[in-house]
């Protein structure tokens, strides 16, 4: 256990580490000037002060070679110091820190209604014997899978915000301003989650043992939550941990179309400005955000099937 605990550690730290130093390369490479862009405050094609780009250039730590500009944002970053914006000074632990409150509770919205849609879903499906009901229940994920965030986001405001007038339509707070956003990120996941889970149910009704279960008597309801679920929801699970980036991600979408404040509209700030800074520490903390979901969900994988922790150390084993 120990050493499947410390494998994991080590792969999250590395998942960390190269997160960071492809952010860097790529943004370097970038063409354009970020300083440049920051000191013509007048506007575009407006004559740019050489002095006042080359302070802002000596005290972002730019003037420096490549090599040294890597090793100052790496040290800095593992004592939580991710820089300070470009266009406005501000450091970018603040401005994510500001942003953060909304997107997290968006996403987390979001993926607790993605959770109890699609294993709902899954579990109606595996547990009817109607044939009829099972089709109409098993064809709904694809359809949800398919349909692109921003149209299914302009479909909800026309309906619930225009025409209904249930919820606002932009910029809303709270349970009603946040619901339609979180259905928006919800859908595509919720499927997704839906049609893995009802796979892995499907699979699972055929072994063995849920013949013994039920030649002791026990019910299909109690056979399926105590017997079927724990060892099928594993899968479910890897699956969940992958798609919290791609959540991430659809809230800069999201929130655009939704006009919420977030990590969303500072991402895109951010990339229309050129703030390499404030770009790179949004890169930073959506890995770190998966890294640690997906770090819960491996240590979470003994306790619903204990044969991972002994299948890694029977490998082990025998590379020994």
């Amino acid at each position: 256990m120990r050493r499947y605990l410390i494998g994991r550690v080590l792969q999250a730290i590395g998942v960390l580490w190269a997160a960071f130093t492809l952010s860097f390369v790529v943004l370097y490479l970038l063409p354009g000037d970020p300083v440049e862009l920051a000191a013509s405050a007048a506007g575009p094609g407006s004559p740019v002060d050489a002095a006042a780009v080359a302070e802002m250039r000596a005290r972002y730590g730019l003037d420096k070679p490549v090599w040294e500009q890597y090793w100052t944002a790496l040290t800095h970053a593992l004592h939580g110091d991710l820089g300070r914006s470009i266009q406005n000074g501000r450091t970018v632990t603040g401005t994510l820190g500001d942003a953060l409150p909304s997107t997290l509770a968006l996403t987390a919205f979001a993926l607790v209604l993605a959770v109890l849609g699609g294993a709902g879903l899954a579990l109606a499906a595996s547990y009817t014997r109607r044939s009829w009901l099972r089709g109409l229940l098993t064809a709904l994920p694809p359809i949800g899978a398919s349909m692109p965030g921003f149209w299914l986001g302009l479909i909800l405001l026309q309906v619930f915000s225009f025409r209904l007038k249930v919820a606002p339509a932009f910029g809303g707070h709270g349970f009603s301003g946040t619901v339609l956003p979180a259905i928006t990120l919800a859908v595509p996941v919720g499927a997704v989650i839906a049609q893995v889970l009802y796979s892995s149910l499907t699979t699972t009704w055929r072994q063995p043992f849920v013949e013994v279960a039920f030649a002791k008597g026990a019910s299909r309801w109690w056979v399926q939550v105590r017997h079927v679920l724990r060892p099928a929801a594993a899968p479910a699970l890897t699956v969940t941990g992958l798609w919290v980036g791609t959540v991430l991600a659809g809230s800069v979408v999201t929130e655009t179309v939704f006009s919420r404040p977030g990590i969303g509209r500072v991402t895109q700030e951010a990339v229309l400005n050129e703030d390499i800074p404030v770009v790179q520490g949004i890169v930073i903390f959506a890995a770190l955000v998966f890294v640690t979901v997906n770090l819960l969900i491996d240590l979470a994988y003994p306790l619903l099937d204990p044969r991972v922790v002994r299948r890694d150390s029977g490998k082990e084993r025998a590379h020994a």
